[in-house]
C-alpha cells in the first residue's frame, strides 16, 4: 500500500498526505455509493452492448452454416466409386486452399460482418 500511495503521490505531484486526504474524502463522501454504481452500470452497459454484438455473430455463423449445408446436401450427388481417390485428393487440397484464405482473412480481413454491414448500409 505504501508503494502505490508514493507511486500515486509522485504521478500526481502532490504529498502523500494529499493522496490520503483526497482517497478518504472520496470514500467519505455521501455521493460515494452513487460514483461506484454509475461505473458499476456504464460497465454493465457496455458489457451488455457487447453480448448484444456476439450473439448477432453467434446467429449469423449458424445461419451461414445452416445454409451451406443445406446447399451442399441438395446439390451434391455421390460418387462412383472408381472417383471416389481422385475427388478426396482433389477435396484434400482444396481444403488446404480454404483454410488458408481463411487464415489470412481472420488476420487481415474483411470480415463477414463488415461486407454484411456495408450491404445492408448500402441497400
Amino acid at each position: 500500500m505504501f508503494r502505490l500511495l508514493d507511486e500515486r503521490a509522485r504521478s500526481q505531484r502532490i504529498s502523500r498526505t494529499e493522496v490520503l486526504e483526497a482517497a478518504l474524502a472520496s470514500v467519505l463522501s455521501p455521493y460515494h455509493e452513487e460514483k461506484i454504481e454509475g461505473i458499476l452500470t456504464r460497465r454493465l452497459d457496455r458489457l451488455s452492448r457487447q453480448l448484444d454484438r456476439l450473439d448477432w455473430h453467434v446467429e449469423l455463423s449458424n445461419e451461414t452454416l445452416a445454409l451451406f449445408v443445406g446447399f451442399w446436401l441438395t446439390n451434391s450427388v455421390p460418387l462412383p466409386d472408381k472417383a471416389v481417390k481422385a475427388t478426396q485428393a482433389s477435396g484434400a487440397k482444396r481444403w488446404r486452399g480454404f483454410t488458408d484464405s481463411l487464415s489470412r482473412r481472420m488476420e487481415t480481413g474483411p470480415k463477414l460482418g463488415d461486407e454484411l454491414s456495408r450491404e445492408i448500409g448500402t441497400a
